[in-house]
């Protein structure tokens, strides 16, 4: 969890091979999943949101082990941000448009 602005771009497009300009937020979770960083570019620069747990862990959702990037709605990212179980959170049928 050392690495800063340039590094952690320098992760998303060499290694994830995403565009880090783009706007999507990337999460980064340490091994331990008590520390969390939030890489994303806003229009003008890079803001990064950085959150140390004092007790607990952040629980990942199921990941496909073929390929370690695991992509979430907002709505999951802010049930992860606040502790909330993804296994047991039950969502309700709603209308969806489809572009």
């Amino acid at each position: 969890m050392r690495k800063g602005f340039d590094s952690l771009s320098g992760i998303v497009m060499q290694q994830m091979q995403l565009n880090a300009l783009s706007g999507d937020v990337f999460i980064f979770i340490n091994k331990k999943r008590n520390q969390v960083k939030l890489l994303l570019f806003e229009g003008d620069g890079f803001a990064m949101y950085y959150k140390r747990l004092e007790k607990g862990t952040y629980e990942l959702p199921a990941a496909d082990h073929k390929n370690s990037n695991i992509l979430v709605s907002s709505d999951q990212l802010q049930l992860i941000l606040r502790g909330i179980s993804l296994q047991h959170v039950h969502r309700r049928k709603r209308y969806q448009h489809s572009y």
